[in-house]
């Protein structure tokens, strides 16, 4: 197994989990847009400049605060 089919396969199950997420969140009553742009700021890839940075505050999972 080549390291591409391990990232490809990653990425489908990110995108499959990404996917249920968002179905999950609609059915609980927010609009798909809002659903959609939720989940993928949860998801987002982090760039080579971000690696090291501390996360910013108000970020990542406090709304579950």
């Amino acid at each position: 197994m080549s390291v591409d089919d391990v990232v490809t396969a990653i990425e489908t199950a990110r995108d499959k989990v990404m996917s249920d997420e968002v179905k999950s969140l609609v059915k609980l009553g927010l609009p798909k847009n809002a659903a959609v742009k939720m989940v993928a700021d949860r998801y987002r890839q982090r760039s080579d400049a971000e690696e090291g940075q501390e996360p910013e505050s108000g970020g990542g999972w406090s709304d579950m605060a």
